[in-house]
This record gives C-alpha cells, sequence and structure tokens, in this order.
C-alpha cells in the first residue's frame, strides 16, 4: 500500500508570513497539530506544529490573562520565525511501511507528502498510518488473535495457514515476528472467528505451542547467551 491511497490529500497550509494565531485557530478548528507551510505554487518550505506554537507563547498564556500588549507583541510572531524549515518529507511512491519507519527514526507526527518538483501533495500523520494498518490487518473486524511459537524453518507457515483454511476459517492477517530463543519465531494469526477452540486443540496436535499473546510485546530483546 502506497503513502498516496492513505494520506490526507486536502491538505490545511499556512503561509510564512502568516502569525502564529492564525495557525493556533486552524489547528483547533481542525483538530489537527501540524500545518505545513507553502509559499506560491503550493511549494512546501516548512511545518509549524502545536509544539512550535506553544514553546512560542510566553508562561502567562497558560497560567493567566495576558495584557493587550503581551497579545499584541505574540501577535507580531509570525509562522516563519517559529516553523521548522526543510522538514522531512516522504514522495507519495513509498509504502506506508516506509512512512512509518521514516516517522519512528525522525520522531515526528507527521510527514508531508512532496512530489519531485518540491510540491505539496498531501499529508500522512500517525493517525493516517494507524488507519491504513487497521485496513491492511483486517483487525477492524471481530476476530481472535493467536500467537504460535515456531521453529525458523520452510514451511512452517503454510502447515498453520492450511490448519486454519481446512476448518473454513478466514483469516484477517498473518504477521510474524522475532522470538528472544534462538531459530524460533512467533505467528500471529488474526482469525476471523470468535470460536477457536478446536483449531488451537489441532495446532496444539500438530506440535505447535500457542504462546498468551496478551503477554507478548514485540520489543522484548534476545536474552542473554
Amino acid at each position: 500500500m502506497f503513502v498516496s491511497n492513505s494520506m490526507t490529500r486536502k491538505v490545511i497550509t499556512v503561509e510564512p508570513d502568516d502569525g502564529i494565531f492564525k495557525a493556533q485557530e486552524l489547528m483547533a478548528e481542525n483538530k489537527i497539530r501540524h500545518l505545513p507551510v507553502t509559499t506560491s505554487g503550493n511549494r512546501l518550505i516548512g511545518v509549524v506544529t502545536d509544539r512550535d506554537i506553544r514553546s512560542a507563547l510566553p508562561y502567562k498564556f497558560f497560567k493567566s490573562t495576558p495584557s493587550e500588549a503581551e497579545k499584541n507583541n505574540v501577535a507580531e510572531l509570525k509562522i516563519k520565525d517559529i516553523m521548522t524549515k526543510d522538514p522531512i518529507t516522504i514522495s507519495p511512491a513509498f509504502t506506508i511501511q516506509d512512512a512509518l519507519l521514516v516517522i519512528q527514526d525522525a520522531r515526528v507526527g507527521a510527514l508531508p507528502v512532496v512530489k519531485e518538483d518540491g510540491t505539496l501533495t498531501g499529508i500522512i500523520s500517525v493517525r493516517d498510518l494507524l488507519r491504513a494498518f487497521i485496513n491492511v490487518l483486517g483487525i477492524g473486524e471481530p476476530g481472535t488473535l493467536l500467537c504460535i511459537l515456531v521453529e525458523e524453518k520452510v514451511g512452517q507457515l503454510k502447515k498453520i495457514v492450511d490448519a486454519i483454511t481446512e476448518e473454513n476459517i478466514s483469516c484477517g492477517s498473518v504477521l510474524v515476528a522475532r522470538y528472544w530463543e534462538k531459530d524460533k519465531r512467533a505467528v500471529f494469526p488474526y482469525l476471523l472467528t470468535q470460536n477457536v477452540v478446536y483449531i488451537k486443540e489441532k495446532l496444539t496436535r500438530l506440535g505447535f505451542t500457542l504462546l498468551d499473546p496478551m503477554e507478548w510485546y514485540l520489543d522484548q530483546l534476545p536474552k542473554n547467551e
């Protein structure tokens, strides 16, 4: 799935000479936290976030009512004074996996989507990525997640999928994750049924070990040898 299929196309933007109160109002009205900053021709030159605005506002704006003079001083601040220049961007031809990795590495909440000529074509946020992965994984439908410990060798995944389909059970998705024991993997089939007692017994008879998915966490490090 490509970024172009998951991004928000109708992007709300600001210009570099706009005041920060305008950006604050746009964020509040549209329930967003990131505003691309563009110039003529919709060319991206920066990004301003709700954090940028909070950092620019004096402490008094949060704890008491500022005076008119203080409001006027802040009103003189422009987007270009607080924005992040030359922000990290992503191409519409990238996959959602690419976008997820970039967001994780850059520690940002959204990425402007920019064409090769530098024009803004969309924005993809963590919320957009979550929606896309819910779609891909099929977890928007009622079902049950299993966690199966397998040996890391060819044919194991096919064996599990065959066992499931033989019972006329549909899979919303199947994920394979690393395990902290050598030569092991954890397989997570999301089954589109609540009745999983028999399939769990069948998988156990086939020699697989079933784990509690609620006790699993993907970031667990391998055990020290």
